[in-house]
């Protein structure tokens, strides 16, 4: 059988008019389970499947790529992401879904490579999909797990059992953009998401969304002046664990910019950024929209700065040719850890005075601002001057 193609007029029983643009990752893992199910359940191809969303979201047709019987046991079905029209890690990524029937034995403790997510269900990691360093099982979040159960469970003929293997090419790739790692989550990209839209930190609503709450938290009549601004979910956790007060802490998305000219013209006295050292790099640079897909740079600024703090030759050649900063970081303390400390306390240093220059270049000059970087460990590795100041300040108010 040669593989569906996508019909764009198709549309799934009982589907709603819903939008089905700006979906997260476990929605296109749920379409794909579903399409690869209809094959082996002799169906005929829809290239659109119905899911059921979940509240709120309600029933949307959600377009798949591809179905096919791979042999006599195996059948794969696939989608490409569409994150909608935000900056996501995501878009165009595809997601391949292969499944059989489970013959195997039902204890959830049984030998084999797949997690147990249920009497009727066993998801097996691929390629490219992240799983829980300690445990080797797929990190999947329980809405998404939620999603197969709503929408496979029914369709199954009684006493059967499925089993899927998940596939995402470049997920491996691209999770090297992320934190996962710090997260305790390696070789791919988690299948995570608490919903069917995606929220992402690059989308103008987020931006809108986080000035509005920094507005509110201006006009407090018990404003002490002082911020954290925190760059992205992993700080936002780990900060409160370092003694921050979780009542300056305000999470940022890739918007940094606006959000620090409204907290400069807002009044805040004292702020500090917190954020992982490959994502706060930027600002090094001069670069205040954090999202790679618009701008990056960071090989350059980090390689530029250890060039002003004296490396050279081969040494700086091998910090540039590094496939993350988080890499250049560990191949550069391997080579010369004093170097490495460095090298970290400079760019520290150069997003603060980059921070204050940027400021003063949009009339929100006043603030004073420290920077806080930590690795994919969560362990501080770099306090700008300022930044050390603040912190242990900041920790002092608890």
């Amino acid at each position: 059988m040669t593989p569906h193609p996508v019909d764009s007029d198709a549309s799934g029983p009982g589907a709603a008019s819903l939008s089905v643009r700006g979906l997260t990752l476990p929605v296109w893992l749920a379409a794909a389970a579903r399409a690869a199910l209809a094959v082996l359940l002799e169906e005929p191809f829809a290239a659109q499947q119905p899911l059921e969303l979940l509240l709120p979201a309600g029933v949307a047709a959600v377009p798949v790529q591809a179905a096919a019987r791979l042999g006599p046991d195996w059948a794969l079905g696939e989608t490409c992401c569409d994150p909608g029209d935000g900056l996501d890690l995501t878009r165009g990524l595809l997601v391949w879904v292969l499944a059989r029937w489970w013959e195997g034995s039902a204890d959830p403790a049984a030998a084999d490579p797949a997690t147990a997510l249920a009497d009727w269900l066993r998801l097996e990691p691929g390629e490219g999909v992240g799983v829980r360093a300690a445990s080797g099982e797929a990190c999947l979040s329980a809405y998404a797990l939620q999603l197969l159960e709503v929408n496979l469970r029914p369709l199954l003929p009684a006493g059967r059992r499925l089993w899927l293997r998940v596939v995402l090419p470049s997920g491996r790739q691209l999770a090297d953009r992320t934190s996962n790692a710090a997260f305790g989550v390696v070789e791919g990209l988690a299948l995570i998401g608490t919903q069917a839209e995606v929220q992402a930190g690059a989308d103008p609503d987020q931006l809108r969304r986080t000035l509005e709450t920094l507005k509110q938290r201006l006009a407090a009549p018990d404003f002490p002046g002082d911020l954290v601004l925190v760059i992205g979910e992993n700080g936002l956790d780990l900060a409160p664990r370092l003694g921050l007060p979780p009542q300056l802490l305000l999470k940022t998305g890739n918007w940094l910019g606006p959000v620090l000219v409204a907290a400069g013209q807002g009044g805040v006295r004292r702020l500090l950024l917190f954020g992982v050292q490959g994502k706060l790099l930027k600002l090094a640079g001069g670069i205040f929209h954090t999202h790679h897909h618009l701008a990056d740079g960071r090989r350059e600024v980090l390689t530029a700065l250890a060039a002003l703090e004296g490396l050279g030759g081969d040494a700086l050649a091998e910090l540039h040719a590094a496939a993350t900063v988080e890499a250049a970081l560990e191949g550069l303390e391997r080579r010369d850890p004093d170097l490495a400390e460095r090298l970290r306390r400079r760019v520290a240093a150069a997003i603060e005075s980059r921070t204050v220059a940027y400021l003063a270049r949009h009339a929100a000059a006043g603030p004073l601002v420290g920077a806080v970087l930590f690795d994919r460990a969560r362990r501080i590795r770099a306090t700008g001057p300022v930044g050390q100041a603040l912190l242990e300040a900041f920790r002092g108010d608890t």
